[in-house]
């Protein structure tokens, strides 16, 4: 079979095969009178037809499974018109389950739930078995001998890729050595941030005093008044004028010393006792 003569064979195989076709299985249907073909023409075939679907709307491509034609990523919207049922709407702890199988297989259900800090629920693991994204792929030799979840060959071929080295990479941790240690301050590149979050937090943080706490309002005073309530005022009687502020205040009488009560009242009883003996007679013995 001349080459040109294998490369219309091939793509008719590929049309017309539900799933894709590997190499080896290629090279199986082309043989002829129990000969194979030659793998090098096979392999020229398979990039000439690569070459020719350049700008189709369908294109040639090598997943997990094998050679497949499909139709350009670009066009989805309009194919999706073709079918009334919606597409599936992943939860985001199903799509959080994928991607740590996907990156950390084989893995078991407490290490996925000592990752994402909650239990995986049960519905999730089941539909990611339905779908055929992932499989038992064996059990850990530790005490109940729990399942060790891996993705699948249809979790390539959904998601286009032909090995697990194609998914995308990680974004690189950060080097210890650039992480502050412990009681160090943030370097200089980190102030600008710092100086916008002490904006953005106000007065917080300064170091004038606080007022000191008041008492609360009497009963029905003015709510949240912390003015000091006036004192009783003397209410004049009538016909007596008012006090006003500016008038003086009269003066106090302060209250005699003791030692001058005590002489006053013996300079009282000496002049009793004189006057007593001005009034006796003189010739009474």
């Amino acid at each position: 079979m001349d080459a040109e003569r294998m490369k219309k064979v091939v793509e008719a195989l590929l049309m017309a095969s539900p799933r894709p076709l590997q190499f080896n299985e290629l090279a199986k249907l082309l043989a002829h009178d129990g000969k194979a073909p030659d793998r090098a023409t096979l392999g020229e075939a398979l990039a000439a037809l690569e070459d020719e679907c350049a700008g189709r709307a369908v294109e040639l491509t090598q997943v997990a499974s094998g050679y497949r034609y499909q139709t350009r990523e670009e066009y989805a919207p309009w194919l999706a018109k073709l079918w009334e049922e919606k597409p599936p709407r992943y939860s985001r702890a199903l799509l959080e389950t994928l991607a740590l199988i996907a990156y950390r297989q084989p893995l078991t259900r407490a290490a996925i739930e000592e990752v994402r800090g909650v239990s995986v629920s049960t519905n999730t693991v089941r539909t990611l078995e339905e779908r055929g994204w992932i499989e038992v792929a064996g059990h850990k030799e530790t005490p109940g001998r729990p399942a060790l979840y891996a993705t699948t060959r249809a979790f390539l071929d959904d998601f286009n890729l032909r090995s697990l080295d194609d998914l995308p990479a990680l974004a690189p941790l950060p080097d210890p050595q650039d992480l502050p240690q412990d009681g160090e301050l943030p370097g200089p590149d980190n102030l600008p941030a710092l100086q916008e979050m002490l904006k953005a937090g106000g007065n917080e943080g300064a170091t004038e005093a606080a007022p000191a706490p008041q008492d609360p309002p009497e009963a029905g005073g003015a709510e949240g008044d912390n003015e000091a309530a006036p004192g009783p005022q003397n209410t004049p009687e009538p016909g007596e004028p008012a006090d006003t502020e500016d008038e003086p205040p009269a003066p106090v009488q302060l209250a005699p010393p003791l030692q001058d009560a005590e002489n006053a009242e013996n300079a009282e009883d000496s002049a009793a006792r004189r006057a007593n003996d001005d009034g006796q007679d003189d010739s009474v013995i």
